[in-house]
């Protein structure tokens, strides 16, 4: 009796082991490839829309770089200017000052 049980399960295991998954369609395969395309042509899109983004930002960011550079620029000239007045006028004061005071003593 224990032989024709043994006999029996091995019957059932190996009759379960022979049989093959039912077989997908052929159109499965080219289905998950499509959606593999798809999304990876999306991710793609997309990462070249950011890098085109990010470009123009940083090509807006160099502009307003360099308008901030010769605001700069031209205020620090305009300084300059103003000091360069400032001191030839305080030299003219200082040699007028002794002229002056010449002619009142004169």
């Amino acid at each position: 009796m224990l032989l024709w049980v043994f006999l029996l399960m091995i019957l059932t295991l190996s009759s379960g082991s022979h049989c093959s998954p039912p077989s997908l369609p052929l159109r499965m395969p080219r289905y998950a490839d499509a959606i593999f395309t798809n999304g990876y042509r999306k991710v793609l899109g997309q990462l070249s829309a950011r890098k085109l983004l990010q470009d123009l930002m940083s090509r807006q960011q160099g502009e307003r770089n360099q308008e901030q550079r010769a605001k700069v620029r031209a205020g620090r000239q305009a300084e300059s200017m103003w000091a360069d007045q400032k001191q030839m006028a305080l030299e003219s004061i200082l040699v007028a000052l002794p002229q002056k005071q010449r002619n009142s003593q004169g």
